[in-house]
């Protein structure tokens, strides 16, 4: 009888210890650090992953979130690394705000100046009438002309084409649609003043200081051909003051100052003063005002740099005048004689005409609120 007993005190002492290793285990006891192998278990998907490369050598990596964000409805993988961040979180939902677009004008008036580069005008102490423009409307910085001599600049401006002409002719006349039958064909009023002309439609290459090669509206034949048209539209300055004062002012504006005034033949200075002398009697008149715009251009500088595929006639200084611009804005964007022209036929809800409807030749728009 006495084995049947101590077989008895065998089994009832090993349930007791069978017993009591859950216990230990509930009360944290050693049993537990069995589960430390999880961690690297976690991570060893991807051993370029910093959390792994810490765990060989033993130490600690730095603290990550519980959980990574995902997208609702979806479930977490258990074997995704917990310190390389989703793609969905990164990703914008809200689109880019649209460019903006070119403000329809009820005037534009256009004045072009001659040969110097953008250093030689901003920050010049010769030119402070010109710096305060830039500083009270808008400058752009990075403007080109569109090739030398003159002549080219003007036709780019006026008709998105240098036309293959290379030199200041005077009898090299283009059969082009241009600018003003652009403006004409659209029910809007146009005409081309041109300081020291002798008379309306003057057809010679010179007069005193005035030069036919800064007037592009004689080289288009349906306008030079047409005497009562080229005679009511292409006229000397001096009929400026007149127009403006009546409040005849025609829907297109175009300025040519005289070979001195224009700063071709004289100092910066001279045509400094000069605009001090028109720009406000623009900047004051009611065309300018409600709904205007004043562009103040060089046709070319004196360097070949250039930008937007087709430009070469060096960097000049462009002022964007408008109650519309954004005071004392200044881009940098790459910008030219043909995105000039394209931003007087935006404005004006016209096709564009040649290298104006280029993808590189950018309307001057970012300037207006």
């Amino acid at each position: 009888m006495r084995f049947p007993i101590a077989r008895s005190a065998i089994i009832i002492l090993g349930a007791g210890v069978l017993a009591a290793v859950p216990t230990v285990m509930l009360l944290g006891g050693k049993p537990a650090r069995t589960s430390s192998v999880v961690a690297p278990a976690a991570v060893a998907s991807d051993r370029n992953d910093p959390e792994f490369k810490f765990l060989l050598k033993g130490k600690v990596a730095p603290a990550t979130p519980a959980a990574t964000p995902t997208a609702p409805g979806s479930s977490p993988s258990p074997t995704r690394s917990p310190v390389k961040p989703s793609a969905a979180p990164t990703r914008s939902t809200v689109a880019p705000p649209p460019a903006p677009a070119v403000p329809s004008f009820s005037h534009v008036f256009v004045i072009v100046m001659e040969n110097h580069e953008y250093g030689s005008i901003i920050g010049s102490s010769a030119a402070p009438y010109i710096n305060s423009l830039a500083s009270t409307y808008a400058l752009a910085t990075n403007y080109y002309g569109a090739s030398h001599p003159s002549l080219p600049n003007y036709l780019a401006l006026t008709a998105g084409s240098t036309f293959g002409i290379a030199s200041d002719c005077t009898t090299c006349f283009v059969g082009a649609t241009n600018i003003a039958d652009q403006v004409e064909a659209s029910g809007r009023s146009w005409k081309a003043y041109m300081e020291d002309m002798p008379s309306p439609c003057f057809t010679g290459a010179s007069a005193g200081n005035y030069a036919m090669k800064h007037n592009p509206f004689m080289y288009y034949n349906d306008i030079r051909t047409n005497a009562a048209r080229c005679a009511g539209h292409v006229v000397p300055f001096s009929q400026f003051g007149a127009d403006m004062s009546s409040g005849q002012v025609p829907n297109l504006v175009w300025i040519t100052p005289n070979m001195c005034n224009d700063m071709h033949d004289c100092a910066v200075s001279t045509g400094d003063g000069w605009l001090r002398s028109v720009v406000p009697t623009i900047t004051a008149s009611a065309a300018f005002r409600n709904g205007g715009a004043l562009f103040i251009t060089w046709d070319e500088g004196s360097s070949s740099a250039g930008c937007c595929s087709d430009s070469w006639g060096g960097r000049v200084a462009t002022l964007v005048i408008s109650p519309r611009v954004i005071s004392g804005f200044r881009s940098s964007v790459a910008e030219n004689h043909y995105g000039l022209l394209r931003t007087i036929e935006d404005g004006f809800h016209l096709a564009h005409l040649g290298a104006a409807g280029w993808s590189s030749s950018t309307p001057l728009r970012e300037y207006f609120r």
